[in-house]
């Protein structure tokens, strides 16, 4: 077994400045940082959670990894778990994806201080992820596919959701349609925009790049993008936001200049938060299976843990629910 005094040897330094190194202390510079790193990724070196453990041992602890805890869309996805994992006996802790690969929550994974993960956060790249995977740890990946062995992806159909979205608007007489996108790194986002223009093919109506305008997910993201919007003043005749919480803030956004929903303008959002329900008017969108996501990836993961085979790719559907958002 790869011990630290052996990248140390490897990386011509002393064994306290390899655990500098490879606990992000800051007492190294950047170029003996890269060196003992290459020396541990080159011997395979793995760090313990744990400093007196030799041996990893269980823990009965499933991390929920997340790029934002606070996002209403993520209360039905933590419950699902959670309940799956009290159920079967376990613990979970649910953490912030915050500072990406050098985040506290990438330790759950680098240093295995739990028995398995599900991981909806873009910005955990999938080479940290196919670093961590092994058999007795298993990973589950909720927005991107990775080709791993014990990577199992659960996703839902983001593309055929945002495809019938935007079908719904030209079918009511739309067409010209904008997209207020999330992250350009998130795979849940891209699929959607993919289903958004393909719908707009098939209708042999045309891409404007203009009405294409990032709100990161947020809803503070979807008010400034919807103000941009405003901006150009020739404006579409309907919005596809990516998520609900972007819509709630175009809302706000069209109400401060005056521009009423759906008589001046329609939107359709994604997600089915449970305040789209209550905004007015009432917000026309995607409903996705939250729960249901939550609940299948943590069960998945305690199959893999007892040693049953699983399938690598797990889809859900989703169900258009129409609202008052579009005339």
């Amino acid at each position: 077994m790869t011990t630290i005094k052996d990248v140390a040897k490897r990386a011509g330094v002393a064994v306290s400045t390899a655990s500098y190194a490879l606990n992000g202390i800051n007492k190294v510079s950047a170029a003996t940082v890269e060196k003992v790193n290459k020396a541990a990724a080159e011997l395979n070196y793995k760090k313990s959670g744990f400093a007196s453990d030799l041996k990893r041992s269980k823990t009965n602890t499933i991390a929920l990894i997340l790029s934002d805890l606070s996002g209403p869309y993520f209360s039905e996805l933590i419950k699902g778990v959670q309940e799956v994992t009290a159920s079967n006996g376990f613990d979970l802790i649910a953490c912030s994806s915050v500072g990406g690969d050098k985040s506290t929550a990438s330790k759950f994974l680098k240093e295995k201080r739990v028995d398995g993960a599900i991981v909806l956060a873009h910005n955990i790249s999938a080479d940290l992820i196919n670093s961590s995977a092994r058999k007795d740890f298993p990973i589950i990946v909720l927005d991107r596919d990775v080709d791993n062995p014990n990577v199992v992806h659960v996703e839902v159909d983001n593309r055929k959701g945002a495809y019938e979205a935007t079908e719904y608007m030209i079918q009511k007489g739309h067409s010209s349609i904008a997209y207020v996108s999330g992250p350009m790194n998130s795979h849940d986002n891209e699929e959607r925009f993919q289903g958004y223009l393909s719908a707009l093919e098939h209708n042999n109506l045309s891409y404007q790049s203009r009405w294409k305008i990032s709100g990161d997910f947020t809803r503070e993201g979807g008010y400034r993008a919807t103000k941009m919007l405003l901006a150009q003043q020739n404006m579409p005749e309907a919005v596809f936001y990516a998520n609900d919480e972007m819509a709630i803030g175009g809302l706000q956004a069209f109400s401060e200049k005056k521009v009423r929903v759906p008589e001046d303008i329609s939107m359709v959002g994604f997600d089915d938060i449970q305040l789209s329900e209550y905004v007015q008017p009432p917000l026309t969108t995607v409903r996705q299976p939250k729960y249901e996501a939550g609940a299948l990836a943590v069960h998945l993961i305690f199959q893999m843990l007892d040693g049953e085979d699983v399938d690598r790719t797990y889809n859900l559907g989703t169900e258009f629910v129409e609202r008052l958002s579009v005339k």
